[in-house]
């Protein structure tokens, strides 16, 4: 259960939280991310815009039942291998 929060909680933020530290740690990484920022939503129209946060937002549930269906997963792993052990 622990590992499942670690994953599914504690993961996502501190590897969001560590991204904002090195960008605003390393300058050429903060020019280079300012830079592509700012082109990208340029190029972008607000309904595009909308449409790639949308994207992200959807990958990121996704990543979430990915990570919830693994553990079920090795959750009926386990039940099954405790079953045949003790036959």
């Amino acid at each position: 259960m622990v590992f499942y929060y670690i994953g599914a909680l504690i993961l996502p933020i501190g590897i969001w939280l560590l991204l904002l530290w090195l960008v605003r740690k390393y300058k050429l990484l903060n020019t280079s991310y300012e830079k592509e920022k700012e082109a990208i939503w340029k190029l972008l129209n607000r309904e595009q815009k909308i449409k790639f946060v949308a994207i992200f937002v959807i990958l990121f549930l996704f990543m979430q039942l990915f990570w919830r269906m693994f553990f079920e997963f090795l959750i009926a792993y386990m039940q099954i291998r405790d079953a045949l052990l003790l036959t």
